[in-house]
């Protein structure tokens, strides 16, 4: 008969804690024994919920940051970055110059 090892399962997406036979386990070195906390089914169930609560979060935060807090104010578009003021005293950015690079094929002149 196999050796059975305990599956922790996850309460967080109701995945219940069971026994499992240990080929069902994967390979996990960072772990003293070598095999991870869960057995392979579960671990993908996990993972996957994982990244749909992922998801989830950031379509709902994204929500709550195009809603405008004032009635009438159009909503924040940009990279996501943080534009706060600087500090007074705060050095300003230089811009870099623009450099244009000369081509040997100019285009002809008309005749």
């Amino acid at each position: 008969m196999a050796d059975l090892r305990n599956c922790i399962g996850s309460t967080r997406f109701g995945i219940e804690a069971h026994e499992a036979p240990v080929a069902d386990f994967p390979v996990q070195p960072s772990q003293k024994d070598g095999l991870g906390r869960m057995c392979k089914t579960h671990w993908n169930e996990y993972t996957t919920a994982l990244r749909k609560a992922a998801l989830a979060r950031k379509a709902a935060e994204g929500q709550a940051a195009s809603t405008p807090d004032v009635p009438g104010a159009e909503p924040a578009v940009g990279t996501g970055k943080s534009r706060a003021p600087k500090p007074a005293g705060a050095k300003a950015r230089k811009e870099k110059p623009v450099i244009e690079l000369a081509t040997d094929s100019a285009p002809a002149a008309e005749a």
